[in-house]
């Protein structure tokens, strides 16, 4: 699959989704972007930026959603004009799609609508790729009926990204069979900070194990991901939202060299698990 200019699939070195969760200011996503752009070029990272211009599903009503249609695709367009790069945020059901796809270059679905059909099908028919996130209710193979709805009505572009299972009250967890099994359906994106989420796990919002990133990025691309999504931020506990659970925007560099080695080793080598199927 072809994916904003590069590439991409199991034996291809893996791209990365990274920014802050929800747009706070252009100055923020300029910082961002213009910091993970030379990092993620020095190690041959394919880079999209990501930031939401509206969360629609936080906790509270009275959470911060995020600067709003207009001004949200204005910061996108001068990130992608000053800094040079591919562009990605979600949209929801009242969103105007059009006016989203004449910006933004990935369109990504919330998890909680992954089965809303008329939805996927209207995204899809975008025409733009579309980064599918899997239901925190849905099992990985269920995620090949959602693909079939989309290429029904459009050519497929679609990718399909973990981010954690419900596992109990406020708490989720990651099964990497769940990455090798989505392979079958799209490339396959691990969303290594939502996964360490506690959705709602401080009362009126959710709280996090940013401590665990590292850990479960570096299973992931063990286990031979095509990309990686995560959150940043170089405040994260300034963050206005979803600060618990995004990377220090310090951090990151060391964290992805560290990622791309291994997975210069891991796609070096045949995929194990298709010479142990029965």
């Amino acid at each position: 699959m072809r994916l904003c200019g590069h590439d991409i699939g199991i034996d291809r070195p893996f791209f990365l989704i990274a920014g802050p969760d929800t747009l706070e200011s252009e100055a923020l996503a300029l910082e961002v972007a213009s910091a993970i752009r030379p990092i993620a070029e020095r190690l041959g990272i394919p880079y999209i930026f990501k930031g939401s211009f509206d969360k629609a599903n936080r906790t509270s009503h009275e959470s911060y959603r995020g600067p709003g249609l207009e001004e949200g695709l204005r910061i996108m367009e001068k990130v992608k004009a000053e800094v040079g790069v591919p562009v990605l945020t979600d949209v929801h059901e009242d969103t105007p799609l059009e006016a989203v796809a004449e910006v933004i270059d990935v369109i990504q679905t919330p998890a909680f609508l992954c089965r809303q059909t008329n939805f996927m099908q209207r995204v899809a028919r975008t025409g733009r790729p579309v980064n599918v996130k899997k239901g925190q209710f849905m099992s990985p193979w269920e995620m090949g009926r959602v693909i079939d709805k989309m290429t029904a009505v459009a050519e497929h572009r679609f990718l399909l990204c973990e981010r954690g299972f419900s596992f109990g009250y406020n708490n989720l967890v990651s099964d990497m069979r769940g990455l090798a099994a989505m392979r079958a359906f799209a490339p396959v994106v691990f969303d290594c900070t939502h996964s360490v989420q506690l959705p709602g796990g401080q009362g009126g919002s959710s709280g996090g194990q940013r401590e665990f990133i590292p850990v479960l990025a570096r299973a992931a691309v063990g286990a031979g991901v095509s990309g990686l999504f995560m959150e940043t931020h170089p405040r994260p506990d300034e963050a206005l939202c979803d600060g618990p659970n995004s990377l220090p925007l310090d951090r990151i560099g060391a964290l992805l060299e560290t990622l791309a080695a291994l997975d210069r080793a891991v796609k070096a080598a045949p995929l194990m698990e298709d010479a142990l199927r029965g």
